[in-house]
């Protein structure tokens, strides 16, 4: 699902071009291979489209003014997840739920636009962290979406993270949605004060859903409608939510049904220890199934 206004602006352009919708600068795409738009609030991806498909990314018709995120497409969870802050003390533990990049602007470095696809490079306008650097590659092509968060420690000190790319994925219908490849894993139900369990054979969605799966292996999700495989590197935490009926104020209660998340993430059952010097990759790529 793509809000009005901004599939307005696709229809208008043809090959790259940076305008603003909703108060963000965005960088739209349309090209022989689809269509992508980039907030540069964040570095979200808003929308992906291959030339033969519908739409594959989820965004609310509704959402909230700035400075306020978002909801929809792949919003950036770092340097942390949900509220898991720092162990320590230091000013870089503060700030939103989700960490700070979602909120903070970023700037377009490259783009790399050759027949088959294209690549595109993001970094923070502004330093997000005393210790800690994050940068975005992005690269889409008429079968897949790669979406790679990359963070560098360039303090004198480890330093413990978390995040996920907060994927939302367009559905025809979040009650029919079938989850495979979750078969056996361990996970975490954060509705039900994290307890612990097991998924038994495929996931279906019925209602509200809130879990840290510990696995790394990539999942197929069908709608009936269509499957596509959500693989992912470096991450050992797969997040699947929906709020069921207990939506946000910026979710309209007659598309709530028409979106789904799964995460790549690393959480508090794989947080990631970055050693000064040293770099993370953590990535999702969505094709078809």
């Amino acid at each position: 699902m793509i809000p009005d206004s901004l599939k307005q602006l696709l229809s208008n352009i043809d090959g790259q071009q940076q305008t603003t919708w909703e108060g963000r600068e965005v960088a739209l795409f349309k090209m022989a291979w689809g269509e992508m738009a980039i907030s540069l609030q964040g570095a979200q991806v808003l929308h992906f489209q291959p030339a033969d498909d519908s739409n594959w990314l989820w965004v609310t018709p509704t959402p909230q003014a700035l400075p306020s995120a978002i909801r929809g497409g792949i919003p950036l969870c770092w340097p942390w997840f949900a509220d898991d802050r720092y162990a320590d003390e230091s000013p870089d533990r503060n700030g939103p739920f989700h960490g700070l990049a979602r909120h903070a602007h970023w700037h377009l470095d490259a783009v790399d636009d050759h027949a088959e696809g294209i690549e595109v490079h993001l970094s923070p306008v502004e330093r997000l962290h005393s210790q800690l650097t994050a940068r975005v590659v992005i690269q889409a092509n008429a079968q897949r979406l790669n979406v790679e968060l990359i963070s560098e420690n360039i303090g004198d000190a480890p330093i413990k993270t978390s995040g996920a790319l907060h994927t939302y994925l367009a559905v025809s219908d979040t009650h029919q949605c079938r989850l495979e490849g979750l078969t056996g894993a361990r996970y975490l139900d954060k509705l039900r004060d994290f307890a612990e369990d097991q998924q038994q054979g495929t996931l279906a969605i019925r209602g509200a859903v809130d879990r840290i799966y510990h696995t790394n292996e990539a999942v197929l999700l069908n709608d009936g409608q269509r499957t596509l495989r959500i693989a992912k590197q470096s991450s050992d935490s797969t997040v699947v939510w929906h709020p069921g009926n207990e939506l946000p104020n910026d979710t309209p209660s007659d598309v709530a049904r028409h979106f789904l998340c799964v995460e790549a993430a690393n959480t508090r059952l794989d947080p990631v220890w970055l050693v000064p010097g040293a770099q993370h990759l953590l990535g999702t790529t969505l094709s078809r199934g």
